[in-house]
């Protein structure tokens, strides 16, 4: 008697992978992440210099030298004079030479061009000064 060998045919079934404990496990270090952030202090990291104690308070307070520059659509002002440019990069200069720490504050008006501006900054680069503010003005 021969004996036949049966094989028995096994059917191919997918796996199944469960997706719920998967997704509480996402939630719980997402929990996790949150609550144990915590935010750094921007402030506490800035460089801040600070002026030494002077021995001697001073009594009274100098007042900077403020040069103010107005620009208008159709030409310039130093300190509410009417000037050309040339005339401005002759006093710019002039006044670098006596304090290059000078404040320059200059202010443009809305239809003014912006390549007056450009220019006016480019003078007080050549001339050294550094303190500028920009305003702008209606």
């Amino acid at each position: 008697m021969a004996h036949r060998r049966t094989r028995k045919r096994v059917a191919n079934v997918d796996g199944e992978l469960p997706m719920t404990p998967m997704i509480d496990i996402v939630f719980q270090l997402l929990i996790y992440f949150i609550l144990t952030f915590e935010p750094q202090d921007v402030m506490a990291h800035l460089d801040v210099f600070r002026p030494a104690p002077d021995a001697e308070p001073r009594e009274e307070m100098e007042t900077p030298n403020v040069l103010q520059i107005v620009i208008y659509p159709d030409g310039f002002t130093l300190n509410e004079r009417p000037m050309t440019l040339v005339n401005i990069e002759r006093n710019l200069a002039r006044l670098a030479a006596l304090d290059p720490n000078q404040t320059v504050l200059i202010m443009a008006r809305a239809q003014s061009r912006h390549e007056n501006l450009v220019q006016i900054l480019d003078l007080c680069a050549k001339v050294g000064l550094r303190n500028l503010s920009v305003v702008s003005m209606n």
